[in-house]
């Protein structure tokens, strides 16, 4: 075998010399600007507490913020991922850095104005400009790595991805403790300060990805070394109607799709909305001097989300051949318990202020990730490529992850109005509840790719 080509031999891609290390480059400036894109979105949940006190709003109204929020990434998701497909995954991701951190640093600077609309309006316009993140690294990644390294791939990338909740999670209560740097002095629980710090690390990564990162591997000197099982024909762009009509039509885009949008439904609202969970249920003080025990839970739900992300991935390369809907089916149901067991043991009081009752609260936060985020390398990053391939995986990414955010958008909403209507009596036993049914449904909706590419494979053979 020519060992330029990237073919397997004895069942191991081969790949030239050097090319593994220049594609690691490309994997790390990647990823470090998309996990700083994270910087500057779950610095919003550490700013809820001092928001809430400062302007008296109740849980409906930061659930509904939240949902804008995951509505208009939801839709740019649409909209920027069909774009992604013309102007490449490179030019999207720079437009999406430069936006969020205009827009952050304008919430921090800019939002003394104390409404509701003027808050979700801010918020919105950042959610449409963080989603030229995600089609464009996905796009770019889709000319990198061949079908049977994806979904491993998105497993490790997951890790980088995900330093940006950790980064936020570690930076988030130095600020609001309060310090001094030089002639900058920063009072205790200054809430805006999470908005003006974060984007500085946004535009650090946003110039290395700028200078380090290539669109594809022939660009880096590399050609011909990764075949897109697709279309194999040069370049990775293509017209916005070729890319429209392929994906739209797709047999099995739609299936993903939801399944993903039950993924967000959990994902998004365990994340975002465990602030206020920590402050109410297990009275711990999140405005200034947040406890360890809600650090350490904060950095441990990320990592043990790359954990099973890495997991899940690479046992849909090596077990399933590539297969993706199998894992992800088993994963949704086993995720739909964890959380039923865990709405069942707060129903019971045994969640609360005591060290009993923190250790099961922070307990089921870290299990809840490792379920939810499994799902999230082979269904939001794998698939898409699978299925759009190099030149159409931006829109592919578009349409699978916007409904995340759309089921996010749903959840948050509806937990808000719920729990200003229970919290009193149930505490958050009816969060748990809600996103244990979304988890039932995304097992369904992976039961039913499985069946269809099952038929579709007997109808080929």
């Amino acid at each position: 075998m020519d060992n330029s080509t990237g073919q397997e031999s004895g069942g191991r891609l081969q790949h030239p010399e050097g090319f593994r290390a220049r594609r690691g480059l490309n994997w790390v400036s990647l990823g470090l600007l998309y996990a700083s894109y994270y910087m500057c979105r779950y610095n919003f949940r550490f700013a809820t507490p001092g928001m809430v006190e400062e302007f008296s709003f109740t849980k409906t109204q930061i659930g509904d913020m939240l949902a804008i929020w995951s509505l208009a990434y939801g839709t740019g998701q649409l909209i920027n991922g069909l774009l992604c497909d013309r102007i490449g995954g490179k030019r999207s991701m720079l437009i999406g850095a430069v936006g969020t951190i205009l827009l952050n640093l304008f919430f921090g600077f800019g939002s003394f104005v104390g409404s509701f609309a003027t808050f979700s309006l801010i918020w919105l316009i950042n959610g449409y400009m963080q989603s030229f993140g995600a089609p464009g690294m996905v796009k770019i990644n889709a000319a990198w790595f061949a079908r049977r390294e994806r979904g491993t791939f998105a497993g490790i990338f997951g890790f980088m991805i995900q330093l940006g909740q950790v980064a936020i999670s570690q930076l988030a209560p130095v600020i609001l403790l309060g310090f001094t740097f030089g002639v900058l002095v920063v009072g205790e629980g200054e809430w805006r300060w999470l908005f003006r710090i974060p984007p500085l690390f946004t535009a650090a990564c946003a110039v290395f990805m700028a200078l380090a990162a290539k669109p594809t591997p022939d660009e880096a000197g590399y050609p011909g070394v990764i075949k897109d099982e697709l279309d194999d024909s040069a370049g990775v762009t293509v017209s916005l109607k070729e890319s429209f009509k392929t994906i739209f039509t797709h047999p099995l885009v739609w299936y993903y799709a939801m399944a993903y949008a039950c993924t967000g439904a959990v994902r998004t609202s365990s994340d975002q909305l465990a602030i206020l969970y920590f402050q109410d249920e297990l009275g711990f003080d999140m405005k200034t001097e947040i406890p360890n025990a809600a650090r350490l839970t904060l950095s441990l739900m990320p990592m043990v989300a790359v954990l099973g992300s890495f997991l899940s991935g690479w046992v849909s390369d090596k077990v399933f051949k590539g297969h993706r809907s199998p894992v992800a089916m088993g994963l949704y149901f086993l995720e739909a318990i964890v959380i039923s067991v865990a709405a069942l043991v707060l129903l019971s009081g045994a969640v609360g202020p005591t060290p009993g009752g923190i250790f099961l609260g922070c307990l089921f936060l870290v299990l809840i990730a490792f379920t939810a985020n499994s799902t999230h390398s082979v269904v939001g990053s794998a698939a898409p490529m699978d299925i759009g391939g190099k030149k159409m995986a931006g829109f592919a990414a578009g349409v699978i992850d916007s409904f995340q955010y759309y089921g996010g958008a749903i959840s948050l909403a509806i937990t808000g109005r719920v729990l200003d209507a229970t919290k009193e009596q149930y505490g958050y036993t009816f969060w748990y509840a809600i996103m244990a049914g979304f988890g039932v449904l995304g097992g369904i909706a992976m039961l039913l790719v499985t069946r269809k590419q099952r038929r579709r494979h007997i109808v080929a053979g």
